[in-house]
């Protein structure tokens, strides 16, 4: 079975090495001549723990190439994958000009019966546009010939995306013929054998599941941010209320743990979009809405509780940050926390020393120049006044204080993850600020 996954992004590039991983021939296609040339050479667009080997291993077998050729590379293809990206517009609602771009150009070479399936997240109706696309483009040749549309939503955490393919807790694929649940079931065989289900479903149902799981887990976060300020206000602490309600097995313990927000591509894009299809059909999504504002709101509570601390006054103030990306083992900094609060404390007047194992790179496409990026840790909290905890890379989990009190200034610690004990931090001598709890002094 010949795989066409067209766009070698984040989704693109996991899905089609994963499915050449077990022997299927995948192409590649991209329109960017740089990143594939790259590709070729072994160097990934993206930070994804395991992909590198997996990609070099499967290159060099043969069985995945890349391409900027969709005309060659189609021929013979038995399914072709759309995994391109679909940006917020400026309302939020999700941009599908490139995913019909595709469909066009899938209309336009395609010589034989394909299977055309959206893999990027795309709001409930996109596959029926995809589908009138490629109509279009076929009567346009003058041809008539036979395909199917599908939906594939990808489930995947950025940290953990090949295990995530490699032994999905489930796949969701949404078909319109038996002929594409045929040949569907066939190349996900091998995926399901660990027992784990398959779902096909019709393809609006399919659309709208991927929604659904993201803004479910985007709720839990948000609610469990609102849950942590009123902690904070009425004397009770987070941490001990999570453990209280996390052993409710209609709870769990998952994705409520309290931070400085969620971000990356995904929650907060698929939130604002699905609202957004609701306002298209005249419906309020009321929970959804206050989702997205808690979570807006939550990005600046750790600035707030740096304010409150230095009374206002961080001009002229060194603050070292540990962690840049949204979240730990990605180099994703797209909706990052870190980056609202580096804005607000340049604009107070401070200076931000940064540090993350693997995103500062990506971190200079986004951050404001004025952030001194710095080449570990103890470099960044040299002179602080205050160490700043904003994403819990593993490396963070257990510093050496004692080397760290040596090389600061203050000796202030805002966690914005919680993955620190208060008490502990207060016994080391510093003050310890915390998400959903009363600060702690040193001791």
């Amino acid at each position: 079975m010949k795989i066409i996954i067209v766009g070698t992004g984040y989704v693109g590039l996991v899905t089609g090495t994963c499915l050449a991983e077990i022997g299927t021939e995948v192409i590649c296609v991209d329109v960017d001549q740089k990143k594939i040339d790259n590709l070729k050479k072994g160097i990934l667009p993206i930070y994804e723990p395991g992909l590198e080997q997996l990609v070099e291993n499967n290159y060099n077998k043969g069985r995945l190439s890349f391409s900027t050729d969709f005309e060659a590379s189609v021929k013979g293809a038995s399914v072709i994958f759309i995994a391109v990206g679909t940006p917020p517009g400026e309302d939020g609602s999700a941009d599908l000009k490139y995913v019909l771009q595709v469909a066009d150009t899938v209309g336009t070479y395609i010589e034989d019966y394909a299977i055309v399936v959206t893999k990027s997240t795309v709001p409930v109706g996109t596959a029926k546009k995809v589908k009138a696309a490629i109509a279009a483009a076929l009567d346009k040749r003058g041809v008539d010939l036979p395909f199917d549309v599908a939906s594939n939503p990808e489930f995947l955490k950025e940290g953990a995306a090949v295990d995530d393919f490699l032994k999905p807790d489930r796949i969701v694929v949404g078909v319109e013929s038996e002929r594409a649940k045929e040949t569907l079931t066939k190349l996900y065989q091998p995926f399901v054998l660990n027992g784990h289900p398959i779902y096909f479903m019709d393809i609006p149902s399919a659309e709208m599941t991927k929604y659904a799981a993201n803004a479910m887990l985007a709720t839990k976060i948000s609610f469990m941010n609102d849950i942590a300020n009123l902690c904070e206000l009425v004397g009770a602490d987070v941490n001990e209320v999570r453990k209280g309600i996390g052993s409710d097995p209609r709870i769990g313990t998952r994705f409520i743990y309290p931070g400085i927000g969620y971000g990356g591509s995904c929650f907060p894009k698929d939130v604002k979009a699905l609202f957004h299809t609701a306002d298209d059909y005249k419906y309020n999504m009321r929970i959804l809405k206050a989702v997205d504002e808690v979570n807006d709101d939550q990005k600046f509570v750790l600035f707030k509780k740096i304010e409150k601390h230095f009374n206002g006054d961080l001009k002229g103030k060194t603050f070292g940050m540990w962690g840049l990306s949204f979240k730990p083992n990605t180099d994703d900094m797209r909706e990052a926390p870190s980056l609202i609060l580096i804005d607000e404390l340049l604009k107070a007047g401070a200076t931000v020393l940064a540090y993350d194992p693997i995103a500062m790179e990506e971190a200079k496409h986004f951050a404001d120049k004025r952030v001194i990026f710095v080449k570990d840790a103890i470099d960044a909290v040299k002179g602080a006044e205050a160490l700043l905890l904003v994403t819990e890379w593993p490396e963070f989990r257990l510093p050496d204080w004692n080397k760290i009190k040596s090389v600061m200034h203050g000796r202030v610690i805002f966690d914005g993850r919680n993955i620190y004990q208060a008490k502990t931090i207060a016994a080391e001598g510093f003050t310890y600020y915390g998400i959903g709890s009363q600060p702690k002094t040193a001791e």
